[in-house]
C-alpha cells in the first residue's frame, strides 16, 4: 500500500516549537506580528502609536490620535487571561499537531495549570476555530450524510428518535475521483427545513450533492444543486459503497477521536465546538507546519469570549427542537416583537446583506435569512416581515418530501 503523503508529513515538531516560541518574549513578538504586521494600529480610531509602556508585566500602546491605551491581547481571544502566553501557545501546539485530539485533562497535565484553566483554554481555542469555519462553502462534488453522537446511556428510545443522541450532518467536498478535499460538520436535526438551510449556508449552487436515500436530503435541491440519490439499504455493505467513502471515513475518524479522547462530554451543549475543531484541522491538514500560525491569526481575529459565554450553550437541541438559552436574550427578543408587532427580530450574517429586508430575496437568500433568524447570528440586527417568514416556511413545506 502506498504511503499517504498527507498523513506522514512531519508537521511542527516540539523541538522546533520551543526554538520558535520557547520564551514569553518570543510569544509576544509572534502575537504582535500576527496582529500588527505593519506596526501598532489603534482598534478604536486606526491611529498610530504615540508611545508604549509596561504595566504589571503587560505592554501597552497609547494612540497618538485618540489617546486610548491598548494592550497586546485586548480585543482578541487572549483578552483578560492571567496565564502567560507561552502556556496558550503550548496548548495551540498540542491541539493542532495531535493525530486525534487532546482532552482538557491531558492539557492540564501538560500545561501545569488547573483543570478549569485547561478546559477554558481549550474551549476558547475551539470557539475561534468555529468562528473561522462558520462560513465554509463547499463546491463541486459533495458527499452528504447523517450521523449521531452520543447514545451511550441505557434506557430510552432507540434509533433515530433517541433522546440520548445528538444528530449531525457531514458534507465532504471531493475530487472527481472521490479524494476528500474539504469538509463541513454541523450539529442539527435531520429535517427537510434544516437541510435546506444547511445547503443555503454551506453549499455552492454549482455543487453536485451525492447522498443516501434519506428523504430530508432532497431539500438541498432548493438552492439549485444537482442531487444524486443513492438508496443504500442497510447493513455493512451500505457503509462500504465507493460513492460515500470520503464522508464515511471522516465520520469514522471523528467518532474514534472523540471516544478515544473524551470519556465524559456533553454533546448536546458543546458538540458544535467539537465538530468545528475537527473541521478546522481537517481542512488545513495539507500543511501541518502552517496550521499553528493560521490558528494564531484566528485567535487574534476572534472577539473576546469570556468564561460565562463559553459555558453557556448557544443553542440547546432537545427532540429536534431549537430552544434558545438565556432568559435575558429571550426577554430582549420578546420586547422587540412587542415594540414591532408587524415584525420579528432577525440577525443576519455579515455576508447576507445585514440589516436589509428579505421581501424581494430569492430562495437561496430567503433560506439563509430564515436560518439566521433561528440561529440568532452575530451581526446585522434587522427585522423580517411575518409574511417573509411565512413565505420561507411555505417554500420548505412545498416540497413533496
Amino acid at each position: 500500500m502506498a504511503m499517504n503523503r498527507i498523513q506522514f508529513q512531519p508537521g511542527l515538531s516540539m523541538s522546533e516549537f520551543f526554538s520558535l516560541y520557547g520564551s514569553e518574549a518570543q510569544c509576544e513578538a509572534a502575537l504582535q506580528a500576527a496582529r500588527w504586521p505593519a506596526g501598532f494600529v489603534c482598534p478604536d480610531c486606526g491611529g498610530a502609536a504615540r508611545t508604549s509602556f509596561v504595566r504589571r508585566g503587560l505592554r501597552y500602546w497609547e494612540c497618538g490620535a485618540c489617546s486610548s491605551q491598548c494592550s497586546l491581547i485586548r480585543g482578541t481571544m487572549f483578552e483578560a487571561t492571567k496565564l502567560p502566553l507561552n502556556v496558550w501557545f503550548m496548548a495551540m501546539q498540542l491541539l493542532t499537531q495531535s493525530k486525534n485530539n487532546v482532552s482538557a485533562l491531558e492539557l492540564m497535565r501538560q500545561l501545569g495549570v488547573s483543570y478549569r484553566s485547561a478546559w477554558l483554554i481549550k474551549h476558547k481555542i475551539m470557539e475561534a476555530m468555529r468562528q473561522r469555519e462558520s462560513e465554509r462553502e463547499l463546491d463541486g462534488r459533495v458527499e452528504l450524510d447523517d450521523a449521531f453522537l452520543g447514545g451511550q446511556r441505557s434506557g430510552g428510545k432507540s434509533g433515530r428518535g433517541s433522546e440520548n443522541k445528538v444528530p449531525i450532518v457531514a458534507a465532504v467536498q471531493t475530487t472527481a475521483q472521490g479524494k476528500p478535499l474539504l469538509a463541513c460538520l454541523r450539529q442539527q436535526p435531520h429535517t427537510s427545513e434544516q437541510v435546506a438551510v444547511f445547503a443555503a449556508q454551506h453549499l455552492s449552487t454549482r455543487s453536485i450533492v451525492v447522498s443516501d436515500g434519506l428523504q430530508c436530503f432532497r431539500a438541498a435541491t432548493l438552492i439549485g444543486v444537482d442531487h444524486e440519490r443513492v438508496v443504500t439499504g442497510g447493513g455493512r455493505a451500505s457503509v462500504e459503497l465507493a460513492q460515500f467513502r470520503a464522508v464515511n471515513t471522516l465520520l469514522g475518524n471523528l467518532k474514534t477521536a472523540i471516544t478515544g479522547t473524551c470519556h465524559a462530554f456533553n454533546f448536546a451543549k458543546y458538540a458544535h465546538r467539537c465538530l468545528a475543531e475537527a473541521q478546522y484541522r481537517f481542512n488545513r491538514r495539507f500543511d501541518m507546519r502552517a496550521i499553528f500560525g493560521r490558528l494564531l491569526h484566528a485567535l487574534v481575529a476572534a472577539p473576546p469570549c469570556h468564561e460565562r459565554a463559553v459555558r453557556a450553550a448557544e443553542v440547546c437541541r432537545q427532540s429536534g427542537r431549537r430552544i434558545k438559552v438565556g432568559r435575558e436574550l429571550q426577554a430582549r427578543r420578546l420586547q422587540s416583537t412587542e415594540a414591532h408587532p408587524a415584525a420579528r427580530p432577525l440577525r443576519l450574517p455579515d455576508r447576507r446583506q445585514a440589516g436589509n429586508r428579505l421581501a424581494g430575496a430569492g430562495d437561496h437568500d430567503l433560506l439563509a435569512g430564515l436560518h439566521a433568524f433561528e440561529q440568532g447570528g452575530q451581526a446585522g440586527l434587522g427585522f423580517i416581515d411575518v409574511d417573509v417568514h411565512a413565505r420561507a416556511s411555505r417554500l420548505v413545506r412545498s416540497l413533496s418530501i
